[in-house]
């Protein structure tokens, strides 16, 4: 694996602004969301939206990801991904978020989720993990990817590789009538020929007017995971797995996750709607 020492937190930067006139989500400004109350399964209005919302954080996460390069900071990608989405109409979901700093988390190596952009540097070797959600016209669209920063070593590579591999094949296993535990148990047997950890304690999520609705998409095969998919209901899959184990540290920050081992970690996900057949990808640039 590399040899890469270990992160340490940078300094952050002041807040960005964000127009007035771009609509914000009900929770900036307050310590935590209005828990929502609403139906998992959305109208064709709303899953509308969230394909434009959806689109709009695919290609905020593009043109940050064009920026990864060694040399360049994570406060950068923050910024390159907020003037996007706030040039696109759309507010950067994570900002003001139970007061959260940042436009976008970046994880970088050991960091499982929830990484805060600031002056740490991109190595030559590091993998970079941007998670990226756009608010528009009242609904959130939530995608992240793992991406490579210069030359990076083999099992590094493989690991991105699998964990993008993990969510196709867990996407494709999404099926009207079946139990949402089905995700979770594709993306654990696959991860498990390799012997990769499954992160448990974060998961993917609901999603639609709520940045997080309350249920709750395990990538791991949950006996608890029992809720049937039905045809409209709009959810993230993001996998989290990790070339050691998949318990973690928090850092002081309240936010940055890092694997307890330190071992690297790679993530991807998409905001799905199901569909009569299958799944259909929101997340689309």
């Amino acid at each position: 694996m590399s040899g890469q020492s270990l992160l340490v937190p940078g300094e952050i930067t002041p807040v960005r602004s964000v127009p007035g006139n771009i609509r914000r989500p009900e929770y900036v400004g307050k310590p935590a969301p209005t828990p929502y109350t609403g139906p998992e399964v959305q109208d064709s209005d709303t899953v509308e939206r969230m394909r434009i919302a959806g689109r709009i954080a695919a290609q905020a996460m593009e043109e940050a990801a064009k920026h990864i390069a060694p040399g360049v900071t994570t406060d950068e990608l923050d910024r390159v991904a907020h003037d996007f989405m706030v040039d696109h109409g759309a507010y950067p979901s994570t900002l003001g978020y139970r007061g959260f700093p940042k436009s976008l988390c970046t994880s970088l190596n050991e960091v499982i989720c929830h990484g805060i952009p600031d002056s740490t540097v991109l190595r030559d070797g590091d993998i970079v993990n941007l998670d990226v959600t756009a608010y528009i016209n009242g609904v959130h669209g939530d995608n992240n990817a793992t991406y490579l920063c210069g030359d990076v070593d083999e099992e590094s590579r493989l690991l991105v590789e699998r964990t993008r591999e993990s969510l196709n094949r867990a996407i494709k296993a999404v099926r009207p009538g079946r139990q949402i535990n089905v995700i979770g148990r594709v993306i654990e047997s696959y991860a498990k020929r390799f012997d990769y950890g499954v992160v448990r304690d974060f998961t993917g999520h609901g999603i639609n007017s709520s940045f997080h609705s309350g249920l709750i998409i395990p990538h791991y095969d949950s006996p608890h995971a029992t809720t049937v998919m039905q045809p409209g209901m709009t959810f993230t899959i993001e996998p989290m797995l990790t070339l050691g184990t998949h318990e973690y540290d928090l850092w002081e920050d309240g936010w940055t996750v890092v694997t307890k081992d330190r071992k690297r970690t790679a993530q991807f996900e998409h905001t799905l709607v199901v569909t009569e057949t299958g799944a259909e990808i929101l997340t689309l640039p």
